[in-house]
């Protein structure tokens, strides 16, 4: 077969129940999700995957490495701020291969659109780690309608220049990928594939829909924006990236592309104050599975039959290695991944395998380990033992009534943790409000 166009889309904060497919409820301005509802109708939903981490950036280099975070020194922050700039350590160092760079060295076109948080130029950038193209913003996080970070710099680039357009930023996203898209119709008929990132900030803070242009003054300092939003809001917020990613799917049906692309939709974390995680508990920042537990959707009319639906345990740099191998890349030698293909899941859905999972986070001292139903877990000083198959709310605690699998968890996570960079005392950890802006879960 064809090698695939690949669109890779990672929605920013988004929780496991935001989206109508997920159980999400309607928002008062209609569905909130229909056009990814369709692509999950149409193609592979996930009930049980994941994201490598509880926040942003660490995720990001799983994605673009295929390998654990903690492997990365800038992976350990939690996540970069835009206090970074300037950091010649921060980031990703573009020495590391990454899933553009080698589907590139494959034959692939690659481009970035749309949110990178992974270090600043000059010694980081989309353009040094495989993109040959990148239209978006560097930091974690900006207003929708200045493009300003939270430091208060513009930050809107083509490529590593600073780029100035009047807009709200996820539709100027959306836009810039369509004209990707229509700008390789061409060179994809003719069998040069091209590899998309379509990193939206949406639904992330400041809570502002398209209407909302005025409140970009107001939130000028301080983008967590503790004092806006609501659940009205929010919705919305995903209602303009979903109509965005519809647009996209149009541009590849009009371009006769849509049948041998694959698009991969996902996002960089649980979900944060206004998202829906039902059912299960806790959002950003935290191991429990309302931190990491994510959507994940994939479209390919050519392979994955229609209303496929997998329980396969998988997690971000799984899917990034799905991709370079169905781009036909290589790993380096020297970087072997520790992503797992997920191709067999694609083309047969209802067969599983064993696949070991592990986190671990600065904030709290946090542990978690995945295997098979059971999950081990620590926060702070306290150690639980799950079921998840039977209690993915996580409330019912059976480290005592199972000591020795709690021990044999624990061993396992102790013993992988050896096989990683310790943490270094100078690592940040940004968590942005406390119970003092608002109670907590």
């Amino acid at each position: 077969m064809t090698r695939p166009n690949i669109i890779y889309i990672v929605a920013d904060d988004l929780g496991f129940a935001d989206l109508g497919c997920y159980g999400g409820r309607a928002s008062i301005h209609g569905p909130v999700s229909p056009r990814l509802d369709a692509l999950a109708a149409g193609g592979l939903r996930m009930t049980q995957g994941y994201s490598n981490a509880p926040v942003c950036s660490p995720t990001r280099f799983a994605l673009m490495t295929m390998r654990y975070q903690y492997r990365v020194r800038g992976g350990m922050e939690e996540p970069i701020s835009s206090k970074s700039k300037g950091s010649t350590t921060l980031g990703l160092p573009p020495s590391i291969p990454t899933l553009p760079s080698l589907l590139r060295e494959a034959g692939y076109d690659t481009a970035l659109v749309g949110k990178w948080h992974l270090g600043y130029p000059p010694a980081f950038g989309p353009l040094r780690s495989g993109y040959d193209s990148f239209y978006g913003i560097m930091a974690g996080g900006v207003d929708y309608f200045s493009h300003c970070s939270g430091k208060g710099d513009h930050d809107l680039y083509i490529g590593e220049q600073a780029h100035h357009e009047i807009g709200y930023l996820t539709d100027l996203l959306s836009h810039r990928a369509v004209d990707y898209i229509q700008s390789k119709t061409t060179s994809a008929g003719a069998g040069k594939p091209f590899f998309l990132s379509l990193h939206y900030t949406a639904p992330h803070w400041p809570w502002e829909t398209r209407d909302d242009a005025h409140l970009a003054k107001q939130v000028k300092g301080n983008l967590f924006h503790l004092d806006g939003g609501n659940i009205h809001t929010y919705h919305r917020m995903i209602q303009h990236m979903d109509e965005g990613i519809g647009w996209l799917v149009d541009a590849l049906r009009s371009a006769d592309l849509l049948d041998n692309t694959l698009i991969v939709f996902t996002s960089d974390n649980g979900g944060e104050r206004f998202s829906d995680n039902w059912p299960l508990v806790g959002g950003k920042m935290d191991l429990t599975e309302g931190g990491i537990r994510v959507p994940w959707i994939a479209h390919w009319p050519a392979v994955i039959a229609p209303g496929s639906v997998s329980a396969q345990p998988c997690m971000t740099m799984d899917w990034s290695a799905t991709l370079l191998a169905l781009g036909g890349g290589c790993a380096h030698p020297d970087y072997p991944i520790d992503g797992i293909s997920l191709e067999p899941v694609l083309r047969q859905p209802s067969e599983t395998f064993e696949r070991p999972l592990y986190w671990r986070m600065n904030h709290r001292h946090q542990r978690a380990f995945r295997l098979d139903g059971w999950k081990y877990l620590k926060v702070d000083e306290h150690e639980y033992l799950f079921k998840l198959d039977a209690d993915e709310r996580e409330r019912a605690n059976l480290a005592q009534r199972e000591p020795e699998r709690l021990q044999a968890m624990r061993q396992a996570w102790l013993n992988w943790a050896q096989t990683v960079p310790a943490i270094p005392e100078d690592a940040a950890v940004s968590v942005g409000y406390s119970g003092a802006d608002m109670p907590q879960r």
